[in-house]
């Protein structure tokens, strides 16, 4: 259905991350329904191995200049923008020197997970609901790829519970193989800090336990990889949220 207000919130994309299925697909998704003639916006981090100036990224003014609170911490959001190559599609991406300027994106040199995923993960959630609103951009759908994106759900039914702005999104959770890696285990006391409590995921915190949380947040879950592993195929078996089996690029529009 044409005419629809649809965001995809991602942590890879074609052509900023090459070689991964996920990056592949979001990139021919949100390319599909953008030629389809839908408003398409994506949001993603802008993570130091991304070419400001081969992409041609530049800083999106009117929308920087915000703090997120992290922890009792003022982070500063800089949000960039870039045209897709060849395309009038807007890729947006949220930036904050101390959590994205690196040269890897989630791990140490020695194979060992930054600390502070956990604050970048929440950075990026609540930066992208942040632009939103400044934006005054509402969307119809809001498509969730990567870990980091599962925050967003999360916080949209608890921290932002009160806020109308997105009560009539359709929120859609694509399911990926990615690699697991456990998160700092005082990212209960910093989601507390934004009175979030009670989650399972905290029982062993981890990029994969917050996907399979946030299944429980969203109105749809969809495979991305056509195949999943172990736990998380387990969730997407088990969970009682609306769900679909993978759908090829094409088929996608059956979800909105």
């Amino acid at each position: 259905m044409p005419n629809q207000k649809i965001l995809y919130i991602t942590t890879e994309m074609y052509p900023y991350q090459e070689d991964t299925n996920m990056a592949t697909v979001v990139n021919k998704m949100a390319l599909k329904m953008h030629n389809e003639g839908n408003d398409v916006r994506v949001f993603m981090p802008r993570f130091g191995q991304i070419s400001e100036r081969k992409f041609q990224l530049h800083e999106v003014i009117r929308l920087s200049g915000m703090n997120i609170i992290i922890n009792d911490l003022d982070q500063p959001l800089i949000i960039k923008v870039a045209s897709l190559p060849g395309e009038r599609l807007q890729v947006y991406f949220i930036d904050n020197e101390e959590y994205f300027k690196r040269k890897q994106y989630y791990y140490e040199d020695d194979g060992s997970p930054f600390e502070d995923n956990d604050e970048r993960a929440i950075f990026f959630a609540r930066g992208v609901i942040e632009t939103i609103k400044k934006l005054n951009w509402v969307p119809d759908i809001i498509h969730l790829n990567g870990w980091m994106a599962s925050f967003v759900p999360i916080y949209l039914k608890t921290y932002y519970k009160s806020d109308t702005y997105f009560k009539d999104a359709k929120i859609v959770l694509s399911l990926y193989n990615e690699k697991d890696a456990p998160l700092n285990d005082k990212i209960g006391e910093k989601l507390e800090f934004d009175n979030i409590s009670g989650l399972k995921a905290l029982d062993k915190p981890s990029f994969q336990s917050f996907v399979i949380e946030s299944m429980n947040y969203v109105d749809g879950v969809v495979k991305g990889d056509e195949f999943l592993d172990g736990d998380l195929d387990k969730a997407f078996n088990e969970t009682s949220t609306t769900k679909s089996e993978y759908l090829d690029v094409d088929s996608i529009n059956k979800l909105y």
